[in-house]
Parts: C-alpha cells; structure tokens; sequence
C-alpha cells in the first residue's frame, strides 16, 4: 500500500510542478514512438547490434557442483564493478525463495566478461540471536538466518580500495520485509588485488545494534587505516549513502533523501547536475551532488516501467543510455539512448529471451530483471562497452556487455567467413545469447580454422547467435554449417523482420533431417550426416513470400514464406524451439518445480563457417 501512494503522489507531482513544458526540458523523459509488445518475450524491439549475453551461473539443487556449489536455487540483485583489470560481480543467495532464509551473498569474478569464476562466499549467512523480534510483529527469531537486501555491491575509493558491501536484514517470516529498516546492519570488507578478502566489518548498524551484540566488529576497529580510511570516503557521499535508504533506519541522518523510494542509480549531466532513478522510472535532479533534490522523484514522462529496477549511466561515446523492463512485467530488458541525459528517443532489445522456470519459490518472478551496471567510480572496462548484470527468473545470473555507440542498424550487406576475420573480433557485430550449458564462441578446428560454434546441453534452453542486415525486400544469403551430430540437438535458422517475425524457418533437426517449416507443417529437403559441411543458398522476395533454395548446389525448388513479412533484417541461428510461456496471463509466481530440473542433455555442436548476403 505505501508504494502505491508513493507511486500515486509521484505521478501526480507531474502535474504540480512548474508547468508540463518545464518537466519534460528539466526531467529524464522519453520522446520516442517505440513501445515494447509483451505477448512477445523480446518485445518485438530491435536489437542492439553487438550485444553478448552471457549466463555466469546456473542454479543446480540436484547438482550443486554444476551450479553455485550450494543447489540454492533463488539468486537475484547482483552489483558489478570493474578493477584491476577484473570485473567483479556480486548477488543475494537464498536457499529456495525470497526472503526465506538462509542467505548469504556470492562474488563471481572475470577478466573478459565472458569466462567466469565459480561463485564463491563474499559475505556467509548470519545468524539472528534467538528471541530478536521486531515492533508491530508478532514473529519472535528462533533458529533463524538473516536475509541479505543490498541495493550497494562496491565502491572504488580515492585511495584505490575496492569494499564490497551487504546488508543483514531480518524476516521473521516469508511476510515479513528484510529492508523495513528494522534489520541488523551493513557490512563491508576489502577485496585485495590478489584475490582474497579482508575481514568483515559492521559498517552501518540499524538502531538497537552494536559492535557488542554482533558477530563482526565495527570498521573502526580495523587497524587498516587505508581500508577504515575508504570506509569514511564512503559515508561522506550523499550519493553513495542514498541507495541504503530502505535497509537503513527510517531517520538515518546520512540519506539524504528519506522517502522510501527504492534501488536509487545516478549519474551526472554535462553541467555537473545528479540524474536520480528509481524503480517505477521515477525521476528527479539534484544540483548540489545529492544532499537535496529539486523534487520529489516523479514518473519519467514517456518511460514504462513497473516494479522493477531502472539503470542509467554516461556512456564511453559521451552519450546517456537507460537499461530495464519497459513494460509492467518483468521482460523485455531494454536499453534507451539519449544525446543529452534528459531526452531518450530510442528503444532497443538487450535481452528477449525468457528460460524455463526450473525451480518454483516465493517471489520468483519471470524475466530478465533487477539490472545494474558499473556506477560511476566503480570502473571503466576499455573496450567501451556499457555492461549490466542481471538474474533470470531470479534464478540465474547474466552479464552483458552492450557496444557504443548503440546502434540498431548495420552499414552494408554481410561477407563473413569467421577465419578470414581478425581474431577476437569475430563476433563484433553479432548478438549472442550463450548459456553454461550452451556456450556461443568462435573454435578452432584440427587444422586451425576458425568457426562459430553453438553448443547445447541444457534441456531447458538453448543457445543463440543473430546477425542483423539491411532492411531487404529482396535478398541472397548464404552460409555454411557442419554439425557435429545428427541423432540429437537441433539448429533452427530463421529469416526475421525488424520485429523478430520469422518469415522462413530452417531446421537441422533431431532426426537427421533437413527440414523447412511449411505453414503449420514441416517439409524435407535432404538428409544430413555428422562432421559434413552443408553449403545453404536462399533468394528470397518478400513481395511473392517466396524464397529458393540450394544445398550444396543441389536446387531444391521455390519455397513459400510460412508468415508474411514487409521486409527481412535478421538472419538467427538457434539450438532449440522458440518459447512463448510465459505470457501476460501466466501466473505471477512459479510455485513448483519442473521435473529432471538438474538433468543435463549429450550435448550438441554445430558449427558455422561463413554467411554471406546481398
């Protein structure tokens, strides 16, 4: 209830201020005509061209060592930062469902971006002292863990330290909140440059907690000076201090900005002003650094965004981009550019895909969600990119990396054979969608040739690679693929428009079959054997929904379009059929699991050498 009357006063206070001119030149809005369809999981948005989603961890309880190590399967809110020449990446672990304790928090770290580490413990789970209960609940602590709710992962100091940062909150049942400011405390140590950790410390403790009934000391105590001496930098940015506010005690004279308003992201304009976000796309600019704000935050105008987190950044290109849900559920993940940091014009798809739910627990929702990317002083990679970390289905963990400038259309046709490409920068201009169990990435072969491979292990998923093209009418295409089996896995290449509207489907099938969908049913073009190469040759017309097609020079007559399109943009390689569960009227929470949940499939490989289009 008091988040609808925040929301409810938020988007009244559109009209309140001086005037609607006035918000839309002075507040973050979005001018642009695209809106995402949520029938679709990918919105039926463009893709940014270049963006690499990949999985860093798949939850496992019934192969713990295949997962996080621990089969906790509710994993959600991780934090990214970049130092010392690593990425670091942070996330909340409980063992089945929100707010159900135990949790603790994992660190997973990675040199690329693309290889990660095994998660490990950053911050262990906490034990409540017996008999603590809280003012208007009934609930009394007995045998219970705390609830980790950090909305803050790092912070780079001025001397080069690197704190990670968790908060212990309390729920004295699946009801109860652990971020009502009624909670133990924040705690924070140092990572060091080797790798390993310094002590925890309390760094914040809510009212009625001290140093003498905690199980960690307070910072002060540490005799690190340099790292005591991070920590007070720290507690002296108003703006740093504002994204504790709901775990942090409701009159904490450090935030400065005590309305509940919640998962505060930043960043700083040209003239130096604060562009404040939170959930919901609320909005609001400060001009002394964060200590106040012009007004209470208010819904960005043109923004759709429900219940779920908004980030926001200055990107490498000296452009602004915002990254998040732009519907009320929880998919698409989305990004918006703007040239100046208040008006954003476009929106372009991130992440489209939506995996099976494997595990049910409470307040799982469905979707790519809860994005967060590098916070200013936290790091710049050097290849430019914007990255943003996320969990699916609060399930498993995702890190993707978006290239600047974002862009959705591509400069002239396609003449790609990987191996003639200069090495590492084979998949520039492709998206891919790359799993644990379904790794996209360029492999050499015996005699070191390079080819984009598209593996799938995961019965409940599948890997993707996607090219975006010239909008056509008319097109030629052309590519090549060897599988590396043909008794299990399955390759499907579609011919899309800008939309995602597959037009033709082809299909390396289970079967050993070469197929071509055909209205609601599938036609045969060839059989196909392991390890062999298949040359494919498409002329396709959208004016007669009509294409030709060759296997290896082998003419296998005119095919019609199974779906009309007005024109082609995307040619997609995928290892499994397209999803549609779930839909805006699936239920909102998952409440059991599905069956063989941890099995995993033989894996499949197939390997593509080249496409070409004009």
């Amino acid at each position: 209830m008091n988040n609808l009357k925040f929301i409810l006063i938020s988007v009244l206070g559109l009209y309140f201020l001086t005037g609607e001119k006035s918000i839309a030149q002075d507040t973050v809005h979005y001018s642009g005509k695209t809106l995402s369809n949520i029938d679709y999981h990918h919105g039926q948005l463009r893709p940014a061209i270049g963006v690499h989603a990949i999985q860093t961890m798949r939850a496992n309880r019934e192969n713990p060592a295949k997962g996080d190590g621990f089969g906790w399967t509710y994993n959600h809110a991780s934090m990214l930062a970049y130092w010392n020449d690593t990425f670091f990446m942070n996330y909340l672990s409980d063992s089945v469902g929100e707010h159900i304790p135990p949790s603790q928090t994992l660190l997973q770290v990675s040199k690329d971006g693309y290889e990660w580490s095994a998660p490990t413990v950053l911050f262990p789970r906490y034990r409540v002292p017996d008999g603590t209960t809280k003012e208007g609940h009934e609930g009394v602590a007995e045998d219970l863990y705390a609830i980790m709710h950090q909305r803050m992962g790092f912070y780079i100091s001025s001397n080069d330290k690197l704190l990670a940062l968790a908060y212990y909150g309390i729920a004295l049942d699946e009801s109860d909140s652990p971020n009502d400011g009624e909670g133990i405390g924040r705690v924070v140590r140092e990572i060091n440059k080797d790798g390993s950790f310094g002590p925890i410390y309390f760094i914040r403790y809510n009212d009625g907690w001290n140093d003498k009934n905690t199980d960690y000391p307070f910072y002060k105590k540490s005799k690190n000076k340099a790292f005591a001496k991070a920590c007070d930098e720290l507690l002296s940015k108003p703006l740093m201090m504002q994204q504790w506010v709901e775990e942090a005690d409701r009159d904490d004279p450090l935030i400065p900005l005590q309305k509940q308003f919640k998962a505060f992201s930043y960043y700083h304009l040209p003239d130096n002003r604060v562009v404040g976000l939170w959930k919901h796309a609320l909005t609001s600019i400060s001009k002394d650094g964060g200590k106040s704000w012009e007004y209470d935050p208010v819904r960005a105008p043109g923004f759709v965004n429900g219940n779920a987190k908004i980030w926001g950044q200055k990107t490498a290109d000296g452009k602004f981009a915002t990254v998040y849900n732009p519907s009320e559920f929880r998919w698409p993940l989305a990004i918006s550019t703007s040239d100046d940091g208040l008006e954003y014009t476009d929106l372009l798809l991130v992440h489209g895909e939506i995996s099976t739910m494997r595990y049910g627990g409470h307040f799982k929702s469905y979707g790519p969600q809860y994005v967060r990317g590098i916070l200013e002083g936290n790091g710049t990679p050097p290849d430019g990119k914007l990255y943003v970390t996320y969990s699916l289905n609060k399930e498993d963990i995702w890190v993707t990396s978006i290239p600047t400038p974002v862009t959705s259309k591509t400069e002239g046709h396609i003449n790609e054979t990987f191996s003639d490409l200069p090495e590492g920068e084979e998949l520039k201009f492709w998206n891919i969608y790359s799993l644990q169990w379904g790794p996209v990435e360029i492999e050499k072969d015996n005699e070191g040739k390079r080819w984009l491979s598209l593996k799938d292990s995961d019965p409940f998923d599948y890997s993707r690679a996607e090219r975006v093209i010239p909008e056509s009418e008319k097109l030629k295409a052309e590519f090549t693929i060897k599988p590396d089996q043909n008794d299990h896995g399955m390759l499907q290449i579609e011919f899309q428009d800008g939309q995602g509207q597959p037009a033709v489907r082809l299909i390396f099938d289970e079967d050993g079959l070469l197929k071509y969908k055909a209205g609601y049913r599938m036609g045969t073009l060839s059989s196909y054997e392991a390890g062999q190469e298949y040359h494919i040759e498409l002329d396709l017309d959208v004016n007669t929904r009509s294409y030709g097609i060759k296997v290896n020079g082998q003419s296998k007559g005119t095919k019609i379009f199974y779906a009309p399109v007005h024109s082609l943009e995307r040619i997609m390689f995928r290892t499994g059929e397209q999803r549609y569960y779930p839909t805006p009227e699936s239920p909102g929470f998952q409440d059991y699991d599905v069956e063989n949940a941890g099995d995993q499939d033989p894996e499949a490989n197939f390997f593509i050498k080249s496409l070409i289009t004009k």
